[in-house]
């Protein structure tokens, strides 16, 4: 297993204070497994790693504007958001959080839909930077990362998914997404994956 740096990204998906944070809005949902799994200080080992290995970070956010007006709770997930007021922009709910923050040369993609790709630029930064190997990480596994992942593959990129670098609302969630995205993505590990980043480098030496 290769990947090219040149040609990769890596996308950290939802790793926003209201999702993953202690004291977030949805953190009765998500933060017993984010520490269970420590999928934080993963992401924060792998996205140092892609980083020093020439590959391009992506962080979806997905925020709303003040008074949610933008905000269609078509869903039961958006309209739990809906009934929190939470996820509003310019809020410290909606800001990445800070084990994961952006570094110098990340790009930050904001959406409002469940999915990345959705009423967003995500295609286009993917496309304008090279890429055609799109690496998912995040919060939750079974929603944002499952529905931005599918999203990729239909749209023809090579898809990965980390399996420990992220986690859902319980690990039997988790590992159906995973079982249902094997059809459409690769699932590797942490380690597979910064081993395959090193791989083209290792073959040129």
């Amino acid at each position: 297993m290769s990947f090219d740096p040149a040609r990769t990204a890596v996308v950290a998906v939802h790793f926003q204070n209201d999702i993953v944070g202690p004291a977030g809005a949805f953190a009765g949902f998500f933060r017993a497994e984010v520490e269970r799994t420590g999928v934080l200080d993963t992401a924060t080992r792998l996205l140092d790693g892609a980083r020093a290995a020439g590959a391009t970070v992506v962080h979806t956010r997905v925020a709303f504007q003040p008074g949610h007006g933008d905000l269609n709770p078509n869903s039961p997930l958006l309209g739990m958001v809906a009934q929190a007021k939470c996820l509003e922009d310019g809020t410290p709910g909606a800001d990445i959080t800070a084990e994961v923050a952006p570094r110098d040369g990340d790009h930050v993609v904001t959406h409002t839909r469940v999915g990345g790709f959705q009423g967003s630029d995500l295609d286009a930064t993917l496309r304008r930077a090279g890429i055609d190997t799109v690496v998912f990480i995040g919060v939750a596994t079974n929603a944002s990362v499952e529905g931005t992942a599918r999203a990729a593959s239909d749209l023809g990129y090579r898809t990965v998914v980390v399996s420990d670098a992220c986690s859902a609302g319980s690990p039997e969630a988790h590992e159906a997404s995973l079982g249902s995205l094997g059809l459409l993505a690769e699932i590797v590990t942490t380690d597979d994956l910064l081993a395959g980043l090193a791989a083209p480098a290792e073959a040129n030496a």
